[in-house]
């Protein structure tokens, strides 16, 4: 019991700080008049009108008005309400969608009716009011409290739901208590202490209380050093009863030491200790994601590692869910010197010279590559070598148009979301798993650059094989969830009608139809 009060003690620290760091966090809060100033979130009141800017978390549950899109769209994380590394796409209401600058929000009036708070994170009822007339709302335009916006420069928002009211805290509940095997195994030792000092104090209770009653006999008094005739209570031969009640009692006090208590709190301080530690650990540091180790609990240090029993849902929960592109095979043509992780096991299996002879000569040519000044920085997701493709060389391949084709639709088809650094022109992605991003990222370094979305275009740097100059390539939607490749394959999506536009060169259009 003293262990679980100190380890209750323990978690409700964290959870204050926690709480205390969170509800300090700041803000930028319409204060009126189109000016807006910083402030914390545990300020927030139901009806005030926020701006979140780029990468930041949502201090509440918001409705969408506007963002930095004309057409008010917005793509959120929400790793921390369902674990998914995916971007989610919202968008707001038409009528709010020209909101886009600080002064507009000025006059900006409008009455939202939803519903209670409650837990479903995946729905949302409600209608606003604006200028006369009514709209309708649905979770398009609610924006999840602890949800991040990502690759959009700001949204306006107006707040919903508060504090407890909001669905992330509607869907949270106590942690389980987890309890380790010494732990259960020290349960077990401190009951039968427990046992052992009842037994005691109930046996010397009932042998002092006859010893007691023995006291006085005939007036002659065997232990007369204790004056049973002139004692109240604990030495009274008449009360000879209650003397042994009152011993037990003396009893249970005197030999409490054989309950360790202090060893409960020594371990917990360890552990604590030990948790601490944990967090600074630089071994346990992930560079790739700039994330140390952090230690939520504490109750398990012990049997960290000691792995019995593994219950999954899918493959990418036990893996690095990771994917490199390697090889690729294009009208019949194999391009690509890697060696997959499944022929290497299959070689190593199999004990296949040539395979190992292959595997060394790429690892010779690789530390060749290593040593050399001009080396490039290893690419994630990127494995792929072959001088027939890299370099702009597969413009003189038999089959060019066939490879155009093959890495401009790795460059367009896709829901990955680009983000360009400004000072360096480098381009990254945000997709929504390793394969998408490994596609991408496999034309960009070909030469097909992918670096900008819209609701209806894609646009792309790819290299013209006429006039042997990177141009601008903008494929253009009907609409937006598809991309289409000029030659017949399967789609998984309907008909839509699409044109290329060519910049920098001649305008050229291409006109195609597909179906899905």
């Amino acid at each position: 019991m003293a262990s679980y009060q100190f380890r209750v003690y323990i978690l409700a620290n964290g959870i204050l700080l926690q709480d205390i760091e969170v509800n300090n966090r700041r803000v930028i809060l319409h204060k009126g008049d189109g000016n807006f100033e910083y402030t914390e979130w545990k300020n927030l009141r139901v009806g005030n009108i926020v701006k979140i800017m780029k990468d930041e978390f949502f201090p509440a549950d918001l409705l969408l008005l506007s963002s930095s899109y004309e057409d008010a769209v917005c793509y959120v994380e929400t790793m921390n309400l369902d674990g998914e590394t995916n971007l989610k796409l919202k968008q707001g209401l038409d009528v709010t969608s020209s909101l886009q600058e600080d002064f507009k929000i000025r006059d900006f009036r409008a009455v939202i009716k939803c519903e209670d708070p409650n837990a479903n994170l995946y729905s949302f009822v409600g209608s606003m009011e604006f200028e006369e007339q009514k709209y309708p709302l649905s979770a398009q335009q609610l924006l999840l409290r602890d949800s991040k916006l990502r690759n959009t420069d700001y949204v306006f928002g107006v707040v919903v739901f508060t504090g407890h009211d909001t669905k992330v805290i509607q869907n949270s509940t106590d942690p389980p208590s987890k309890r380790s095997k010494i732990e259960k195994k020290m349960d077990k030792i401190i009951y039968f202490l427990f046992c052992v000092l009842f037994l005691i104090a109930f046996v010397g209770s009932i042998i002092f209380g006859i010893i007691t009653k023995g006291d006085l006999n005939n007036g002659l008094m065997k232990r007369w050093y204790l004056r049973p005739d002139r004692s109240t209570i604990f030495f009274d031969p008449e009360r000879a009863a209650a003397a042994a009640i009152f011993h037990s009692l003396t009893a249970l006090m005197l030999y409490n030491f054989f309950i360790p208590i202090s060893l409960y709190f020594s371990i917990e301080i360890v552990k604590v200790l030990q948790s601490i530690f944990i967090n600074q650990d630089i071994h346990m540091y992930y560079e790739e994601a700039d994330k140390p180790a952090r230690a939520r609990t504490s109750n398990l240090n012990e049997e960290l590692g000691q792995v019995d029993t593994i219950l999954s849902d899918k493959t990418g929960t036990l893996t690095c869910n990771s994917m490199e592109f390697i090889k690729c095979s294009i009208a019949g043509v194999p391009y690509g010197h890697g060696v997959t992780e499944v022929e290497q096991a299959m070689g190593r299996s199999n004990g296949s010279p040539i395979l190992h002879e292959h595997i060394n000569g790429l690892k010779s040519k690789s530390n060749e590559i290593g040593d050399s000044p001009d080396r490039k920085e290893p690419i994630k997701g990127f494995n792929f070598t072959d001088e027939r493709i890299m370099n702009g060389n597969w413009v003189n391949e038999p089959y060019a148009d066939i490879i155009q084709f093959f890495f401009r639709l790795l460059a367009i088809c896709h829901t990955a979301i680009p983000e360009v650094d400004e000072e360096t022109g480098n381009v990254s992605y945000e997709a929504e798993s390793p394969d998408e991003a490994a596609f991408v990222i496999a034309a960009r370094e070909v030469g097909f650059k992918f670096y900008k979305r819209t609701q209806n275009c894609l646009s792309t740097y790819e290299l013209d094989p006429v006039s042997g100059h990177q141009v601008e390539r903008s494929v253009v939607f009907n609409c937006f969830d598809c991309c289409i490749f000029p030659i017949p394959i399967y789609l998984k999506y309907f008909r839509i009608n699409f044109h290329w536009e060519r910049h920098m060169q001649v305008p050229s259009n291409l006109s195609c139809d597909a179906n899905g």
